[in-house]
C-alpha cells in the first residue's frame, strides 16, 4: 500500500450470500481470497443499525494488509432485500455465522460496531468453535440511554459534535439507503438486547473499544461490559467519538492487532 491507511479507499470485491431466505453481501479487499485460508484468523467487520460497510471501508484497509479482511452489508440495510419480518439480534447473529461458513471462513475474530457489537455477540454465541476473539466498538445500548429518546439525544449530538462531514455523510447517506420503514423497525430490537447478559455467555477474549468522546457508548458503561467476561479489555482512542474506526482508522487497528496478539501469546 502506497498510500496513507487513513487516507486509502480500498477496492472491494463483493458476493452476494443468501442465508435461510435473508440476503446480504460480503466484501472483501482485492487480492483478498473470496473464503478463509492461510495461517491467521480473518478479521470480519460487522455494522450497525441502519449503516453499511462503508463506514468500515478505512479499518478494513488498514487490517487487510496484514491478514484477510471481510466486511458485511446485512439483509435489509444498504439496499439488500428487506426481509417480511422483523429480524432479532439472533437471527442476525445466525445469519453472519452461517453466511461466512458457506463462504469457507471458519477461524475468525469479529469486530462489531454499534448495533453491530450485538450482531457480532450472537454470532460468537451461534458459532463459538469459529471465533478466535471478539471486538465490541461503541456498543450499545448503554444503560444510560435506555429510553429511544435518550438513544437518539446521544446519537444525534456525537454527530454534530464529534465526528468528521465525511462520516456523517457516509451515515446519513446509508440511513437512507435503509429506509425509515426499516430503521423503525430494527430500532426497538436494538433497545431491548440484554447485551450485557448475553455477552457473559462469551468465553473467549474480549476487546471493548470505544472513542474517548464517544456520547453513545459511556466510559463507565464500556468498563462495565469489559469487565463482564473472564478475558475482558477496555481501550480508549483519545479525542474521537463514536465513530473511531473512521476518524482514527490506524489507532483502532493497532489496538486490534494489540490485543489479538497478546491474548494469543497468553494462551
Amino acid at each position: 500500500m502506497t498510500k496513507p491507511a487513513n487516507r486509502q479507499r480500498p477496492t472491494f470485491e463483493v458476493a452476494e450470500v443468501e442465508v435461510s431466505g435473508l440476503a446480504g453481501r460480503i466484501h472483501w479487499t482485492a487480492g483478498t481470497p473470496a473464503t478463509g485460508s492461510g495461517d491467521e484468523p480473518a478479521y470480519v467487520l460487522i455494522h450497525g443499525i441502519g449503516v453499511s460497510h462503508r463506514y468500515l471501508s478505512r479499518l478494513h484497509a488498514v487490517l487487510a494488509a496484514h491478514a484477510p479482511t471481510y466486511s458485511f452489508d446485512l439483509p435489509g440495510f444498504a439496499g439488500t432485500a428487506k426481509p417480511d419480518r422483523q429480524l432479532q439480534v439472533e437471527d442476525y447473529g445466525a445469519f453472519i455465522a452461517e453466511a461466512l461458513a458457506s463462504r469457507g471462513i471458519d477461524r475468525y475474530v469479529l469486530v462489531g460496531h454499534s448495533m453491530g457489537v450485538q450482531f457480532a455477540i450472537e454470532a460468537a454465541l451461534h458459532a463459538p468453535e469459529r471465533v478466535q476473539r471478539l471486538v465490541l466498538m461503541g456498543p450499545v445500548v448503554d444503560s444510560r440511554h435506555k429510553s429511544i429518546l435518550r438513544q437518539s439525544l446521544a446519537l444525534a449530538l456525537d454527530g454534530v459534535l464529534r465526528e468528521s462531514p465525511s462520516s456523517n455523510w457516509i451515515v446519513i447517506s446509508d440511513y437512507f439507503r435503509c429506509g425509515l420503514r426499516w430503521y423503525l423497525t430494527e430500532l426497538p430490537v436494538m433497545m431491548g438486547y440484554p447485551t450485557e447478559k448475553r455477552l457473559a455467555g462469551i468465553k473467549v477474549p474480549v476487546l471493548v473499544l470505544r472513542g474517548s468522546r464517544d456520547q453513545v457508548a459511556g466510559p463507565d458503561w464500556s468498563l462495565r461490559l469489559s469487565r463482564t467476561v473472564g478475558q475482558g479489555r477496555l481501550v480508549e482512542i483519545p479525542g474521537v467519538g463514536h465513530v473511531a474506526q473512521h476518524m482514527r482508522p490506524q489507532a483502532v487497528a493497532d489496538a486490534i492487532r494489540s490485543f489479538v496478539a497478546a491474548t494469543t501469546q497468553r494462551s
